[in-house]
């Protein structure tokens, strides 16, 4: 099998070619900024306001481990982005709530992240879009 052809190699690819140009993108637009972990953890708090989200809650979403998840947790406290709170019926349990810092960095963020994804999709016609999602979720299956 040619390395170039392998699925792997292409999707690493891919993946440090769209961090580097949202990186990018981040730098010159002279906003801060977070990680794309820390943004995609702070949309996801922000689409999921409506109910309490735990540190499992994260781990489950992003299918992460729990030493990762609580170091990027951490570090996004002790950045002012997320509060940890316990709740009343069990205090071992910490709620995470997002700060108006992180909701302001996440419209930003947003903003630029629909931006993108207009410059991704740009030469794709709407069946190459779905071929891509399809094969995708059949590789995600495949690894399950």
């Amino acid at each position: 099998m040619s390395l170039k052809r392998a699925i792997s190699f292409e999707i690493r690819m891919l993946a440090n070619l769209v961090k580097r140009s949202m990186e990018t993108s981040a730098v010159n637009d002279g906003q801060e900024t977070t990680t794309g972990l820390q943004g995609w953890i702070i949309g996801y708090l922000v689409n999921n306001a409506d109910r309490e989200i735990f540190q499992r809650d994260i781990e489950k979403e992003f299918d992460i481990r729990r030493a990762t998840v609580t170091g990027i947790l951490q570090l996004m406290e002790r950045d002012g982005l997320i509060e940890r709170k316990s709740v009343e019926r069990d205090a071992r349990l910490k709620k995470i709530i997002l700060t108006d810092k992180a909701k302001r960095i996440h419209e930003v963020n947003y903003q630029r992240f629909v931006e993108f994804e207009k410059k991704l999709q740009a030469k794709l016609t709407t069946e190459e879009l779905d071929t891509f999602c399809s094969i995708v979720e059949k590789l995600k299956k495949n690894l399950e």
